[in-house]
């Protein structure tokens, strides 16, 4: 039996600027035949699709003080990731609440990478800051073999 393939999931708000570059990495994957989703709602919802198994890269705007479309790649399964990196959803239990809760319960996924885009804006809106949006096609050339 195969490896099943690595689901990427693209965390975020798509109506709030820049904090919706996951759904947008993911939308774009998606479109070129990769498995990725987009997750808009809080980190309870990850637990569920921890709880699958496999193996997941998940996608997401941090808010980190470094420049606008920075991008970040942590191994989430080595190790704890820091709260202060990914903003809340706005029920106050997003991603790193959700990977640690995840591994409290030993329903961590056995491979999970975390890609983090830091935003500039995050005020109401579509589309992403010049900066992100640069970032985001470079991460969407690194997920996609085809490309």
């Amino acid at each position: 039996m195969s490896e099943p393939a690595t689901q990427i999931i693209g965390i975020g708000n798509s109506f709030r600027s820049d904090d919706g570059v996951g759904p947008w990495v993911a939308d774009r994957l998606s479109k070129a035949g990769q498995p990725a989703q987009v997750h808009a709602g809080d980190g309870t919802g990850l637990l569920d699709l921890f709880s699958t198994g496999g193996t997941f890269v998940l996608v997401d705007a941090t808010r980190s003080g470094a420049a606008p479309g920075t991008t970040v790649r942590l191994d989430a399964a080595a190790g704890p990731l820091r709260a202060d990196l990914f903003h809340y959803s706005t029920h106050r239990f997003g991603l790193a609440e959700a990977v640690e809760t995840a591994r409290a319960l030993g329903i961590l996924p056995r491979a999970l990478t975390v890609y983090g885009i830091e935003g500039r804006d995050f005020g109401a809106g579509l589309g992403l800051s010049a900066p992100v949006a640069m970032a985001a096609e470079t991460l969407v050339r690194q997920l996609d073999p085809a490309q």
